[in-house]
C-alpha cells in the first residue's frame, strides 16, 4: 500500500475526471477543440475543488503532441511529464504566490517569460493563491500578461478573484469553480473506497462529506484518516462518529422525541449523557439543528430524500419521517430558531452545559414566551394530543405549562378539538363530553327536557346544594371545578357509561329554580345540529366578549347583558336575546360589524351571525362554561285560576329524595319564584379605559349619537330657552 496521501493518488488527470466543476470543464473542452484559447485564465473558487489541478489539466491539453485537444493521449513525453506522479516539465512553471508574489518576482518572471519553451509548444506559467501577490508585483506583470509572446500561457488560481486587481482581471477568462454537491462527493468516495477494497458502513460517507463541506480535497484527507485507522471491520459508524467529533443519532433521536412529547426529563438526560461522554455541547446543538433542519424540510415535503434535499441513510429517513409527522409546522420552525439562537450565544460562554440546557428549557416551555410562534407551538401540541385521544391512540400528551400544568389532562371527545385546544390555552378545561350511542345519544336527566308535560303535583322542595353538587354555581369565567367523588370516575378520567337502566344523577342546581316555561310561539327553535355546535362556541365565549371588549364597549356590554349562544352549525353563529328592542338594537347600531371584526381578526372566524329572540334563555340547553353573561332568569307563568299571582317564599332544606323522585320533581311544574335581578356589572369593567374608541374627542355626541348608536329618530326639537 502506498504511502502517498488519497487525494494525490486519485488526482484526476483529464477534465473527464473532474467531478462537479461540468460548467467550468465543459467549455474548456470546447475551446480546445475550436482552437481559441486564450492567453490568460483567472480559476477562482473555495479552497480543495480543483482549481490547481485542473490549471495542470490544461498545461497538458495544451502541450499533448497530439493537441491542443481536450483528451491528453497520456503517451508522448509532455503527458508523461505532466501525469499524476510524474517528474514535472521545465516548460510548466508553478509559482507559489504566498511566497513569492513581490515586485521582485514579478519582474525576474517577466524577465524570463521571453524564452522560448524548451521542448513543448508552450510555456505556461501556473501562478496559485494569486490574490497573495501584491500591487506593485501585479502592476510589474501587467504589461507582459496583456500583451504576451505568442508561446507564453499564464493560469491564474486563487480563492479570493476581488483581490487580484481589475486591470489583470480584465485581461484573462474568469472561470469560477464551485463546491462539489453532496450527492456527487458521496458517489465519488464510494468509488474511491471501492477501489482501495476498504468496507465503510453506510453511515459513514454522509459524515466524510458533511466534515469535508463540499471540498474534494478535504474530503478526501478526512477518508484517508479514516481508512488508515480502519480495523478488520472496516470503517465503521460508531469509530467514524468519535473520530469526526460527531454526536450519535441515537442521541439526536432522544432529544428529539423528547421535544416531542414535552419530556423535559428524558431532555436534560440527553444533555447529561452528551457532556458525560466527553461530546462538544457545541458540536451537539449544530447537529441538533442540522437535525431539526432536516425535519422542517421533511415535514413540507415528504419525498425530500428522492428529491435529493436531504443527504442521509435510507433507515435515518425513515426515522426522520417519523419525527417529522408528530411535531406541527410552527413547533418546528419556533425549536429550530430557538436552536439557532441558542448556537450563535454559546460563543465563548463560561458554562457550555448550562446554555445547552437553557435551550432544551426554551423548546420545551412555549408557555414561557407571549410571542406568536409560542401560541402556535401551544395549539399545536394541544391540537395533537386531542386527535390522538380521538383515534383511541391514549391521552393527550401535550406538556403546557400553566396554571393547570399538572393536573390531569380532560379527555375530549371527537370533533372539539380545535375548541378543547383553544379553551386549553386560555386556562379553561375542556367539558369532557360522554360517548354518545349510535341510535340515541344519551343526555344528562338535567339538560332532558320531558316529553310531555305532567299533571300538576306539589313539588317538593330541593335540598340545599352542597359545593360538590353545585355545578351550576360558579360564577362566569371561574376555573372549572373537580368532578365529584361520586360522578363514577376520576377527574379528566375516560367518561364511563351508565348502567342499563339507570338513569345519571342529577347535578343540584345552586338555587331552586322554577320550571322552564313552554317557548313562546314566535320564538325559532335551533336544530339540533346548531344546539351541538354551541357547545363549543360556548367555551370561545368569554375570549370574544374580551375581543370585542377591546373594540368597542357598548357591543360587550349589550353581548354581556343581553345575548348568549344558542346555536352553531359551523358557518352561522346564532346569538338569542331576551327581547326584541335587544336584538334590533344589536342589528341597527353596527354591534353586528363589530362581532364580525373581533372574530375575523382575534380568532380568523369568518361566521354569519344570525340574531334572533330568545325570552326563555335556552332553556334545556346546557349552561355555559368559562364566562359570558349569567343565564336569563325565565318568564313566570300565569297560573290557571283568576286568583291574584302569588309568590312563595325559599322553600326550606328537605331530605334527600330519591333519584326517580327527584327526575319526577323536576318535571313537575314548579311553584313560580320572584325572577333574580340581571347582575350588575363590575365596577373595574365598567370603568372606561384611556384608548377607548367611544371617548375619541372627535366622536359624535347629542341626538346624533343617539341616531348611530341605539338607532332613534328625532320626531321634533324643542329649544329651551
Amino acid at each position: 500500500m502506498s504511502s502517498l496521501a488519497l487525494y494525490r493518488r486519485y488526482r484526476p488527470e483529464s477534465f473527464a475526471e473532474v467531478i462537479g466543476q461540468e460548467h467550468v470543464t465543459d467549455p474548456l473542452q470546447q475551446a480546445l477543440r475550436n482552437n481559441r484559447v486564450n492567453h490568460a485564465y483567472l480559476f477562482s473558487g473555495p479552497r480543495g475543488c480543483g482549481k490547481t489541478t485542473s490549471a495542470r489539466i490544461l498545461a497538458r491539453c495544451l502541450n499533448c503532441e497530439q493537441g491542443p485537444t481536450p483528451t491528453p493521449c497520456g503517451e508522448c513525453q509532455s503527458c508523461r511529464d505532466l501525469a499524476r506522479n510524474g517528474p514535472g516539465s521545465i516548460d510548466v512553471i508553478e509559482i507559489d504566490a504566498a511566497s513569492h508574489g513581490g515586485v521582485d518576482d514579478a519582474r525576474d518572471l517577466r524577465e524570463k517569460a521571453f524564452f522560448g519553451p524548451a521542448s513543448s509548444r508552450y510555456k505556461i506559467y501556473i501562478i496559485d493563491e494569486a490574490h497573495m501577490v501584491t500591487s506593485a508585483g501585479f502592476n510589474a506583470l501587467l504589461k507582459v500578461v496583456e500583451e504576451p509572446p505568442e508561446h507564453l500561457k499564464f493560469i491564474f488560481a486563487t480563492t479570493e478573484p476581488e483581490k487580484v486587481i481589475g486591470t489583470i482581471r480584465s485581461r484573462t477568462h474568469h472561470y469560477p469553480f464551485r463546491l462539489v454537491p453532496p450527492g456527487t462527493l458521496r458517489e465519488y468516495l464510494g468509488e474511491v473506497c471501492g477501489r482501495e477494497n476498504s468496507h465503510v458502513e453506510d453511515g459513514v460517507l454522509p459524515l466524510v462529506v458533511r466534515a469535508g463541506a463540499g471540498s474534494v480535497r478535504d474530503s478526501m484527507s478526512v477518508m484517508d484518516q479514516l481508512l488508515a485507522g480502519a480495523g478488520d471491520d472496516g470503517v465503521t459508524y460508531a469509530m467514524a462518529t468519535s473520530l469526526l467529533g460527531y454526536t450519535d443519532l441515537s442521541l439526536l433521536d432522544s432529544v428529539v422525541d423528547a421535544f416531542a412529547a414535552g419530556d423535559g426529563a428524558a431532555a436534560f438526560e440527553v444533555v447529561d449523557r452528551v457532556i458525560e461522554g466527553g461530546n462538544d455541547p457545541r458540536r451537539f446543538v449544530a447537529d441538533l439543528l442540522e437535525r431539526l433542519r432536516d425535519l422542517v424540510i421533511l415535514a413540507a415535503v415528504p419525498d425530500a430524500a428522492e428529491k435529493g434535499l436531504i443527504d442521509a441513510p435510507a433507515d435515518v429517513v425513515e426515522r426522520m419521517q417519523a419525527q417529522a409527522s408528530v411535531f406541527g409546522a410552527a413547533e418546528l420552525s419556533r425549536a429550530a430558531d430557538l436552536v439557532n439562537q441558542g448556537l450563535t450565544e454559546m460563543r465563548g460562554a463560561t458554562s457550555p452545559r448550562l446554555q445547552v440546557e437553557l435551550i432544551c428549557a426554551r423548546v420545551l416551555l412555549p408557555a414561557a414566551f407571549d410571542d406568536e410562534r409560542s401560541l402556535q407551538t401551544r395549539l399545536d401540541r394541544l391540537e395533537r394530543g386531542a386527535s390522538f385521544t380521538a383515534a383511541g391512540a391514549g391521552p393527550a400528551m401535550g406538556y403546557v405549562p400553566g396554571p393547570q400544568a399538572h393536573a390531569p389532562v380532560a379527555v375530549v371527545a371527537p370533533g372539539d378539538g380545535v375548541a378543547a385546544a383553544r379553551a386549553a390555552v386560555r386556562g379553561d378545561a375542556p367539558e369532557a363530553v360522554p360517548p354518545a350511542a349510535p341510535a340515541q345519544p344519551a343526555q344528562p336527566a338535567q339538560y332532558a327536557a320531558p316529553a310531555a308535560p305532567a299533571a300538576p303535583a306539589p313539588a317538593a322542595p330541593a335540598p340545599q346544594p352542597t359545593p360538590e353538587t353545585s355545578a351550576g354555581g360558579q360564577r362566569p369565567g371561574a376555573w372549572p371545578a373537580a368532578a365529584a367523588p361520586e360522578s363514577g370516575r376520576r377527574p379528566g378520567g375516560w367518561p364511563t357509561a351508565s348502567a342499563p337502566g339507570q338513569a345519571p344523577a342529577p347535578v343540584t342546581p345552586a338555587a331552586p329554580a322554577p320550571a322552564a316555561p313552554a317557548p313562546a310561539p314566535g320564538a325559532p327553535q335551533p336544530s339540533p345540529g346548531m344546539t351541538q355546535g354551541a357547545a363549543q362556541v360556548r367555551n370561545m365565549w368569554p375570549d370574544i366578549l374580551e375581543a370585542v371588549k377591546n373594540r368597542r364597549r357598548f357591543t360587550w356590554i349589550l353581548l354581556s347583558q343581553n345575548a348568549q349562544v344558542t346555536g352553531f352549525d359551523g358557518a352561522t353563529l346564532q346569538i338569542g336575546f331576551l327581547n326584541a328592542g335587544a336584538r334590533d338594537n344589536f342589528a341597527s347600531s353596527g354591534s353586528e360589524d363589530v362581532l364580525k371584526q373581533a372574530l375575523a381578526e382575534q380568532f380568523n372566524m369568518q361566521w354569519k351571525i344570525e340574531a334572533i329572540v330568545d325570552p326563555s334563555g335556552a332553556a334545556g340547553q346546557p349552561p355555559q362554561t368559562g364566562g359570558g353573561r349569567p343565564s336569563a332568569p325565565p318568564a313566570p307563568q300565569r297560573p290557571a285560576a283568576p286568583a291574584p299571582q302569588q309568590y312563595e317564599s325559599r322553600p326550606a332544606p328537605a331530605q334527600h329524595q330519591q333519584p326517580g323522585a327527584a327526575t319526577a320533581a323536576a318535571s313537575a311544574p314548579q311553584p313560580h319564584a320572584a325572577p333574580e335581578p340581571p347582575r350588575p356589572v363590575a365596577p373595574e369593567d365598567d370603568t372606561p379605559e384611556a384608548d377607548d374608541p367611544d371617548l375619541v374627542d372627535s366622536a359624535l355626541s347629542g341626538h346624533d349619537l343617539i341616531v348611530r348608536e341605539l338607532g332613534a329618530t328625532v320626531v321634533e326639537e324643542f329649544t329651551n330657552e
